[in-house]
């Protein structure tokens, strides 16, 4: 829609042949003070030519006529040069006008470019929240990952945890109130622990995140799960990353020996990580962190509770890969800094 015409444009600075008008005006004035200076020194010379004879006469005539010749001069000339200047004063005026006017229109052009493109943009800006919204819930479950490496087989669906037997003759009579859904879920298999264990590789890691929801509906598994996943992120925050780290892998019997109840320098080896860096920043924050150290406390129980029912299950191979995933490597970070291995 055009701007409505403002009729101050037709006769003021800004009017087209303004700047013409105002030079022919200027010139005018020009000559018409040079016409004057002239002419007044004409009727001087006159005045002076035609006045009778006389000395004091003649000297005090001779002083007013210079005053009279000079002092009207320099009063036209005064006038022409303020003229001049208030005509330039003017004519930068008209440019400042009219730059105004040009950044005015580009302004209500662009806030009508800026109107028609707002549902485009405001479409775009609710996609990318619902990404975000949508990333949220891996993010915390990434802070890990470095790489795209993987080392966990696959394997058979034996139960990764070993289940209690029921005892007949302490068994008490069933209640009529159906089964419960833990008992008619399929137990979690030791390809899916140790892949849980491991967590998802990227957003698109399908197997990884299958598995993950597999080992969080186990009540016992989902505990170990939450602890590891709250201790990577405090680690994350130290800039310690458990793919960074390269630890000496252990054998397998050692691991045997440390669920079954074994503590101290026997079974040291278990500890395998020598990044000092990371040994020092993680013992550092425990010192001065209660939240720290007691999401480290917890993980470290949760894990060897958990660890001691999974390796009645386990076999070797099993324990190896176990052993290589980011939720072992950080309980040998930590068991090291709590000396759990002294």
């Amino acid at each position: 829609m055009p701007l409505p015409k403002d009729p101050r444009k037709d006769v003021g600075p800004g009017a087209p042949g303004f700047s013409s008008i105002q030079v022919t005006t200027g010139r005018a004035m020009e000559i018409a003070a040079t016409v004057l200076c002239f002419a007044w020194v004409l009727s001087i010379l006159a005045y002076v030519l035609l006045s009778p004879p006389g000395n004091e006469a003649r000297t005090l005539g001779l002083v007013l006529t210079l005053v009279m010749v000079f002092l009207p001069m320099a009063l036209i000339w005064v006038v022409v040069i303020t003229l001049r200047s208030v005509r330039e004063l003017r004519a930068e005026a008209a440019r400042l006008q009219q730059a105004v006017d040009a950044m005015r229109s580009t302004y209500v052009a662009s806030q009508g470019q800026s109107s028609g493109m707002k549902p485009s943009v405001e479409r775009k800006i609710d996609e990318i929240a619902a990404a975000t919204k949508q990333a949220e819930t891996v993010l915390a479950t990434f802070t890990t990952r470095r790489d795209n490496a993987l080392s966990v087989p696959s394997a058979d669906r034996k139960a990764a945890l070993a289940t209690p037997q029921p005892d007949p003759e302490a068994e008490q009579p069933a209640l009529a109130l159906g089964t419960p859904a833990e008992d008619l879920r399929a137990p979690l298999s030791v390809a899916d622990f140790i892949r849980a264990l491991q967590f998802p590789e990227t957003p698109d890691d399908k197997e990884g995140f299958r598995s993950l929801r597999l080992a969080l509906e186990d009540r016992a598994v989902a505990k170990l799960i939450r602890a590891a996943q709250d201790v990577l992120t405090l680690l994350s925050q130290e800039g310690i990353y458990m793919d960074d780290l390269k630890p000496e892998l252990s054998r397998p019997e050692l691991w045997r020996r440390f669920a079954g109840g074994e503590r101290g320098r026997t079974i040291a080896a278990l500890g395998g990580i020598r990044d000092r860096s990371s040994l020092a920043l993680t013992a550092g924050r425990m010192r001065e962190d209660p939240v720290f150290r007691d999401a480290a406390h917890h993980f470290l129980r949760t894990f060897d509770k958990t660890f001691a029912t999974f390796e009645k299950n386990a076999t070797d191979a099993e324990l190896a890969d176990m052993a290589d995933t980011r939720t072992a490597r950080a309980f040998m970070l930590f068991g090291r800094v709590t000396g759990t291995f002294d």
